[in-house]
């Protein structure tokens, strides 16, 4: 892997991909059990260097004008299977045959692949780390190859417009930035270097050309996101690597944020727009506006709690549940999910998670200050830090870091023996219990509030309603009550919320003695 030059790059980075690196190199330098030899065998055998390869990592293989390796002849096989694969899927029309034709193709590159892989496992069936660290050596050297070539050739001295720079290399590919505007124009020099550099290595190895990127975003190694184009005309997708958009382990938050903010950066091109989306959630985070459900961090529970060598919030979780109700614990194998809570200063991690449907039904105080330290922060430095030249300051600091809202919990500590006093509906001021609804100052806007509250129940019967329905549809039925209890799903939690809401708006209601 080349070290990244991290940043965000607003002219086209033409991406030079190797086909079938591992098997390539295998085949053109004849990597096999049977063509190795032991330092013994080069003495015994003193073969002229015409004959035999030395790999960069220092071991000697036969040629295959020699003796052909099995491991060579077996790739071979392969990836002929895979080209008849990939040019009956060209040709084939019905979606089904289509999928068996991608399915097989996919195989077969898996299986052609898995053969460094095979060499390489200590613990497998048949190592020979000669092979896989030969592989790796000559892999990294081409990369150099490619960079060195890249660089000389494309030049302003040359006869091109501008200097060409790699900007990255990883494992089979590599980024290039030509300086020219257009993606168009990247593309056709792609293309040139791919086939100038190509007629230097030994077939069967072969530099494509395949996409451009642009914009693009390198944040670190095996790290980016870009606009993914293989045609000058419109871009295919937003193409993402390292970036949390898709574990599990991270709230559903994260997924969101992180993708609506490559959204403005790279398809918007409003960075300024970008931020203050984070500052608008953040904001929302702290005032307790944020839906629980993408609160919720959920890990699976492999083991039980003695068998674990340090305490995790998850596994504590499921010890509290099981002690406060056995039958509904999750048990192992279960995935548990949990929110973090507020709790005494200095209290650990593991000692704020608690179950989602608990918090919901209790009113307890989320922790926003563990969400934005330990969830949000560092997915969004980042992706901010090669754009902003002070990223941290510019979204953690601020005015929208002022203000926060902390709910109090319905059945604990002092709130136990606390006794509730009736609030005026309008302007939430004490009133006593003989006045049942209104203060002597909202006296007289009667069908004003009224209508409000009305209005409110209404509206959240409706949100219940379509994610009811929506739960329903999932199910299969939408004449069957919904019995679905996933805890994996946000919309369970969106559900509980909106019912637990509806019930209290319509308290809200009844207090009119209309």
């Amino acid at each position: 892997v080349l070290e990244p030059k991290a940043g965000f790059y607003e002219k086209p980075i033409a991406t030079l991909d190797f086909a079938s690196l591992y098997p390539s190199i295998m085949m053109a330098y004849n990597l096999c059990y049977c063509s190795l030899l032991t330092p013994e065998d080069v003495r015994k055998l003193n073969l002229p260097p015409e004959c035999v390869n030395k790999t960069p990592s220092g071991e000697t293989f036969v040629k295959s004008s020699l003796q052909k390796g099995i491991l060579p002849e077996i790739l071979e096989e392969l990836l002929a299977a895979r080209r008849r694969a990939k040019g009956d899927l060209k040709e084939a029309k019905d979606p089904l045959e289509r999928a068996v034709l991608d399915g097989r193709q996919l195989a077969l590159k898996i299986s052609a692949n898995s053969v460094y892989g095979f060499t390489g496992a200590t613990i497998g069936q048949l190592p020979c780390l000669e092979i896989s660290s030969s592989v790796t050596s000559y892999g990294r050297q081409m990369i150099e190859h490619t960079k060195k070539l890249v660089e000389e050739k494309f030049t302003v001295v040359g006869g091109y417009e501008h200097d060409a720079q790699v900007i990255y290399g990883d494992t089979d590919s590599v980024m290039v930035q030509f300086g020219v505007p257009s993606v168009e124009e990247a593309m056709n020099l792609g293309r040139q270097a791919a086939d100038f550099i190509s007629g230097t290595f030994i077939k069967p190895i072969k530099l494509e050309f395949e996409k451009v990127y642009y914009p693009y975003l390198l944040i670190s190694k095996k790290r980016y996101a870009g606009l993914y184009w293989t045609n000058p005309v419109k871009y295919d997708k937003m193409d993402t690597k390292g970036i949390e958009t898709v574990r599990r382990d991270n709230c559903l938050l994260v997924k969101n944020l992180v993708s609506e903010c490559l959204n403005k950066i790279l398809i918007e091109r409003d960075i300024p727009g970008a931020v203050q989306f984070v500052k608008s959630t953040i904001a929302d985070l702290l005032m307790n506006r944020m839906d629980l459900s993408l609160l919720v961090i959920t890990k699976g529970l492999t083991k039980t709690g003695d068998d674990y060598e340090v305490k995790a919030a998850h596994v504590e979780l499921a010890e509290r549940m099981r002690k406060r109700d056995a039958a509904t614990a999750p048990n192992v194998g279960d995935r548990v999910p949990y929110v973090i809570i507020k709790a005494a200063k200095g209290a650990k991690a593991y000692e704020k998670s608690e179950d989602p449907i608990y918090v919901l039904e209790n009113n307890i105080p989320i922790d926003p200050q563990y969400y934005l330290e330990n969830q949000i922060s560092k997915p969004l430095l980042r992706i901010f830090e090669p754009i902003l030249k002070n990223a941290s300051k510019e979204l953690l600091q601020g005015n929208h870091m002022r203000s926060i809202s902390i709910s109090t919990p319905a059945n604990s500590g002092i709130m136990k023996f606390a006794k509730k006093q009736l609030t005026c509906i309008g302007c939430k001021a004490l009133i006593s219990n003989s006045d049942h609804t209104l203060c002597s100052h909202c006296k007289g806007r009667e069908a004003e509030l009224y209508c409000k509250s009305v209005t409110t129940v209404a509206e959240l019967e409706e949100l219940f309603g379509r994610l009811w329905t929506q739960c329903q549809e999932c199910q299969g039925s939408l004449h069957q009550d919904v019995l679905c209890t996933s805890r994996d799903c946000p919309i369970f939690y969106r559900r509980k919320k909106a019912q637990k809401d509806m019930a209290e708006a319509n308290v809200q209601l009844n207090r009119w003695n209309l």
